[in-house]
């Protein structure tokens, strides 16, 4: 075979390799338009056995091949509450397992068992009213890679430029597609009762450490920079997930902060009122005072006008002289008058 017959034979087989790849890659949804919308959610009240999960959300296949192996005609339902970009990847909190039953139905007893004896917990995930949600085509493996480059961005944008309170992120898989969804109320009801115990935990060591001045970084609790990131980075599985999950699991004891508030109102209302009343006593004696004198004064004025000062005694006395001596001119002119008839 000459060189030339064998090198079209290898850029044959390079071309043939380069559209197989990107058949299948288009096949898998990589070319599929993204379309996110805001009304019902895809799955009712369903009740799912589950495992909670901390740690990197790559490795969660794990957890997915797991919960298959159990119940491989049933529904995998994946539910991510963390932010990777706002937290560490070890520290991420999810949850893997299988929908046992939706709406009215009752889950089977025997599968119930049988998750239960692989360490499976139960648990009823409310129905909601308004939700995000998407699809994505499931057709091969490469549809769950292509799925978090390509859904979790456009959920992200969408969440952020219309400012929902949108989160944990659910994950529903169906033989052909995947379910995406966001719940816009009722969200806390979503949290397993692991990730409740664990925030109330959380917050109990913040306060530990507010009440040392330090946050649980070790950084002054009130520096004015904030340990938190902002935005919302969705690139993939492994940088992806919850929008303002992060946001929202911080703020998961609103109760807490808001009776911290409170009393730290009632405080100040006590130490104002008690500034007022000591002021208003104080003033209260230096207008007794200012009275006083006040009335010493008017009892002195009205003693000086009975009383007069020496300058009006001696023009009294003066007037009365003048007045006399009047007198005595008038009787004298009117005796030499008199004489001289």
């Amino acid at each position: 075979m000459s060189d030339s017959a064998l090198l079209l034979l290898i850029l044959f087989l390079l071309l043939c390799l380069v559209l197989t790849v990107g058949g299948l890659l288009v096949y898998s949804g990589l070319l599929t338009e993204v379309v996110i919308k805001t009304g019902a959610p895809p799955i009712r009240n369903v009740t799912v056995a589950y495992k909670f999960k901390q740690g990197a959300y790559k490795d969660s296949g794990a957890a997915f091949t797991e919960t298959y192996s159990i119940g491989p005609k049933l529904r995998a339902i994946g539910i991510f509450y963390d932010d990777p970009k706002k937290i560490l990847p070890e520290k991420c909190r999810y949850i893997v397992g299988s929908v046992l039953c939706e709406g009215e139905e009752k889950p089977d007893e025997e599968l119930l068992k049988l998750y239960e004896k692989f360490g499976f917990k139960v648990f009823s995930l409310p129905e909601v009213s308004h939700a995000v949600t998407t699809t994505f085509p499931c057709t091969t493996s490469l549809s769950h890679v292509l799925a978090a480059h390509r859904v979790y961005p456009e959920l992200g944008s969408y969440i952020e430029e219309r400012k929902l309170c949108a989160f944990p992120f659910v994950e529903t898989f169906h033989s052909d597609f995947i379910n995406y969804m966001v719940p816009l109320c009722r969200q806390m009801d979503f949290f397993v009762p692991e990730l409740t115990e664990q925030v109330k935990t959380d917050g109990k060591d913040e306060d530990s450490d507010e009440d040392r001045g330090t946050d649980i970084t070790g950084a002054d609790s009130h520096s004015d920079v904030s340990s938190v990131s902002g935005g919302v980075p969705w690139d993939s599985r492994e940088t992806s997930l919850a929008a303002s999950t992060a946001a929202s699991l911080a703020s998961s004891l609103p109760l807490r902060d808001i009776m911290d508030s409170n009393e730290d109102n009632k405080h100040r209302e006590h130490s104002d009122r008690g500034s007022n009343d000591s002021v208003g006593s104080g003033s209260s004696f230096e207008e007794l005072d200012m009275d006083q004198e006040e009335l010493e004064e008017g009892d002195g004025m009205e003693g000086e006008k009975e009383k007069g000062t020496p300058e009006e005694e001696d023009d009294d006395e003066g007037e009365k002289e003048g007045a006399e001596e009047e007198a005595g001119l008038v009787a004298k002119r009117k005796f030499l008058g008199d004489g001289e008839e």
